[in-house]
């Protein structure tokens, strides 16, 4: 017994230190960040930093404005092409997936999840650039390098995130919720939409 507390301390300490180190290594990279970024910030002056409209470090001209708000149409788009795939997605397979069907299904969201970022970002150029140059107007996306591009690209990306916590939550909403309204009558697809997916809203939520 005294071995097993010793044990179960020593782990307790290293779980510790990891989780420190972890904190740490996000801490040092914020002040080296801030450290070397406020003086610059300081030196061109914050709103002229945040709401230039022009970015040309050669000029000494640093506006991230266009910047701010491509990522905000950028994440918007992504909502839209991703929030309700990997809702359905996960609503499939944690409610009407056979075992079969989920058990191919859950491996391959999971693949998605450890795809890296920069293979992600060489298909986009690959194979979506092409495809939107050559079915698109010149006028709405010219070279095919464009917003929606980005927000497709985006939306597959975080689809692991969403259909994983999203289908947790479901499956964690308790049988007698669904049992309660088979018994007053409703069918499977309402129970499951009209019960369920209510039922878990903040977990769902949390995904998003």
């Amino acid at each position: 017994m005294f071995h097993l507390h010793i044990k179960e301390g020593i782990a307790k300490a290293l779980f510790v230190a990891a989780a420190g180190i972890s904190v740490l290594a996000v801490a040092l990279i914020c002040v080296f960040l801030f450290a070397n970024g406020v003086p610059a910030i300081a030196q061109i002056g914050l709103p002229e930093f945040l709401f230039g409209t022009t970015w040309r470090p050669a000029n000494d001209i640093y506006g991230i404005f266009p910047m701010i708000v491509g990522s905000i149409y950028v994440t918007a788009g992504a909502m839209v092409v991703g929030v309700p795939t990997g809702l359905l997605c996960a609503i499939f397979l944690s409610r009407f997936a056979s075992g079969k069907i989920a058990a191919v299904l859950k491996p391959g969201v999971e693949l998605l999840a450890g795809i890296p970022s920069v293979v992600y970002g060489f298909f986009g150029l690959v194979i979506l650039v092409p495809f939107v140059r050559a079915n698109t107007p010149d006028n709405v996306t010219g070279n095919g390098l464009s917003l929606l591009v980005a927000s497709v690209l985006l939306g597959i990306m975080i689809l692991p995130t969403i259909i994983t916590v999203a289908q947790s939550a479901l499956d964690a909403v308790p049988k007698k919720y669904y049992e309660g309204s088979l018994a007053l009558g409703a069918d499977h697809e309402r129970s499951v939409f009209r019960v369920i997916v209510p039922a878990a809203t903040s977990g769902i939520m949390a995904s998003i």
